[in-house]
């Protein structure tokens, strides 16, 4: 009697939504009602780490988010961005690094919903993997206040827990006083009749199983669940040796049903219980045509026989026996053939092969098989706890692998850059050397004085002809050179009409220029100021050209280190990664191994069963004496 799977939420990541209520920046989404209260997003690297969560993309999420902490760039995103990282780690089954991040921070400051939410999630990851003990810890610091969908299932996971630790006592006293929504009362008093039945307490299982088997519903899945009660308490009441209350039991599992084949084994054993040996013949010839692979299609090639030989039909008993033992014998060899298979070591891949290796969830699950000799002994194998989360283990392995060959083949292009951008200085320097050779910033820094120098002189002095356009200069130098003229012929009576109209061109060109002098003296000391500041401009990039000139070359020799560290880590990792995921493989491949060995020897039990009924049926047929013909 196996313990019922737990319905599944949505991916875990979305406990890192709920946690959160939502940010400012997702205008689509509602924030969660029993999270944190929404909040806006300040840090540009946090909405780049909110974009990859967005697509479920939760390893570049964590990369980038990572990264952002470490360079110390989301200092207005704390606890938030703490919160996040906690969920995507649960959502990609690091426990450990997400218990210790909640244990952190949810603190009483904490919501009590977020709180529950978070613990419950880590003790659902912490009972897939394993670790019992750490997620009944979980399990039991959600408060029983939580919502009902939570508080429904953390109740069943925790009876599971105790069941799977044999704890049936405890497990009974928490199911008995629990009460909650319909359809997980079914799954309370399923795990509760099994727990009776295990402590030797039918009488008291009978009415909870029942209870289950009866469910009228069109669920699929409470359809197993019915199917699985009624064949947990069928076979209860056969190990209690009552052949007739299991029979009618056993009749309830649906024909179509994945119980079907244990049901139709038990109902028969439940007429050879009470000597109807025919009547035990009709399921187990059913049973009998199905795929041997089943356990009990195995038994019922023993149990067919069993029932002719008890009718005294000895001919038909032997043909069973015979053909039992020819199907045995060629389910064990594709047995072998199969553990051939596994041993050669690419199972794994192959069942991996057409899966996607760009991205990681924590609830992922293998959804086809490939279509090889061995994968019809896997359906079973894949069911289970352990090589379901080792496959897991494996394929997340092997993303990291896929994830450090892109990284290695990126960081190839980096000693390109590098390549480039040192051809590209050795090239540029003899130019700069040019340039700062032929730059005279003292001279020009000179210069710029005496220029401010001699706009103060113009200034005191009011001179305004020196602030004359180049057409102004040029007219009052002629004016000038007439003045001169003139003056040197002072005595002379014919020049008495040029020096009146000399005065009067020579009054109003410096009428102009006086009425445009403080302007012109505003824009000259402007563009003394404009100078001074390209100047020392000029002297600062000089610097930095200087700076460059001279740390340019460490510098890349510096980034040259790091690429070729950061190559040599890179190797480290993937020789590190490639012997994890060898030790994996090796260790699914015993996990499959031992259960395909497992399968063989209870089918070569069951052959030496049949060799020996065959061969008890041909010594009763010899030592008879024949009797009289009639």
């Amino acid at each position: 009697m196996q313990r019922v799977h737990l319905k599944r939420w949505p991916i875990l990541a979305g406990l890192a939504f709920s946690l959160l209520g939502g940010f400012g920046g997702a205008k689509d989404l509602k924030p969660d009602p029993n999270g944190l209260a929404p909040q806006q997003v300040k840090d540009l690297h946090y909405g780049d780490v909110l974009f990859y969560f967005y697509q479920d993309d939760y390893f570049s999420a964590i990369t980038r988010l990572l990264a952002a902490r470490e360079k110390k760039r989301i200092p207005n995103t704390g606890g938030e961005a703490e919160l996040l990282l906690g969920g995507l780690y649960l959502s990609l089954g690091e426990h450990v690094e997400a218990g210790n991040i909640f244990e952190a921070l949810l603190n009483d400051n904490t919501s009590l919903a977020v709180r529950n939410r978070a613990w419950y999630f880590l003790g659902k990851v912490w009972y897939q993997r394993g670790y019992l003990p750490e997620s009944e810890r979980a399990l039991r610091q959600v408060s029983a206040s939580s919502e009902p969908r939570v508080a429904a299932e953390r109740t069943m996971l925790l009876a599971q827990l105790l069941l799977r630790e044999e704890r049936y006592d405890a497990a009974i006293e928490i199911l008995k006083s629990w009460q909650g929504p319909a359809d997980w009362m079914a799954y309370s008093n399923f795990n509760l009749g099994v727990a009776l039945v295990r402590q030797q307490r039918l009488n008291e299982a009978v009415p909870f199983l029942d209870k289950v088997g009866l469910i009228n519903t069109l669920s699929e899945e409470l359809l197993a669940l019915r199917d699985k009660a009624n064949l947990a308490l069928g076979f209860a009441y056969l190990q209690a040796q009552r052949p007739a209350d299991a029979k009618p039991i056993l009749q309830r599992v649906r024909l179509e049903g994945p119980f079907s084949s244990k049901a139709l084994l038990g109902a028969g054993w439940a007429d050879a219980l009470a000597g109807e040996y025919k009547r035990a013949l009709v399921p187990w010839m059913a049973l009998h045509k199905r795929d041997l692979l089943d356990a009990a299609v195995q038994e019922s090639f023993l149990a067919v026989p069993y029932a002719f030989n008890k009718l005294n039909a000895m001919g038909q008993a032997a043909d069973y026996y015979t053909s039992a033992i020819e199907s045995f014998d060629s389910e064990i060899k594709r047995i072998d053939e199969s553990i051939g298979q596994i041993r050669a070591g690419n199972v794994l891949d192959r069942l991996l092969g057409e899966e996607k290796k760009d991205s990681v969830t924590w609830y992922w699950q293998l959804k086809e098989l490939p279509d090889v000799p061995e994968s019809r002994y896997l359906y079973k194998l894949l069911a289970g706890n352990d090589f379901q989360e080792g496959l897991k283990n494996y394929r997340e392995l092997k993303f990291m692998s896929h994830n450090l060959e892109t990284w290695a083949d990126n960081v190839s292009a980096y000693d390109d850059i590098l390549a480039t951008r040192e051809k590209a200085y050795q090239l540029r320097v003899p130019k700069a050397d040019a340039v700062m050779a032929a730059t005279d910033l003292s001279g020009l820094t000179q210069k710029r004085v005496e220029f401010e120098s001699r706009i103060n002189e113009i200034d005191q002095s009011k001179d305004a002809a020196a602030l004359g356009t180049p057409q102004e200069q040029k007219l009052w130098i002629r004016l000038k050179h007439i003045e001169d003229y003139l003056a040197s012929h002072a005595d002379d009576a014919d020049l008495a009409e040029m020096r009146e109209k000399h005065r009067l061109m020579k009054g109003v060109m410096y009428w102009r220029m006086s009425e445009s002098f403080k302007a012109r003296l505003w824009n000259e000391r402007r563009s003394v100021r404009e100078l001074e500041a390209d100047l020392v401009e000029t002297q600062r990039r000089a610097v930095q050209v200087g700076r460059a000139r001279s740390g340019a070359p460490s510098n890349t020799a510096e980034y040259t280190v790091r690429v070729a560290t950061s190559v040599k880590r890179i190797d480290e990792l993937q020789q590190r990664i490639a012997s994890i995921s060898e030790q994996q493989n090796r260790f699914l491949q015993a996990i499959a191994i031992q259960e395909l060995e497992a399968q063989k020897e209870r089918i070569a039990t069951y052959q030496v069963q049949a060799r020996y009924a065959l061969a008890s049926i041909y010594d009763r047929s010899t030592n008879e004496k024949p009797k009289a013909t009639p």
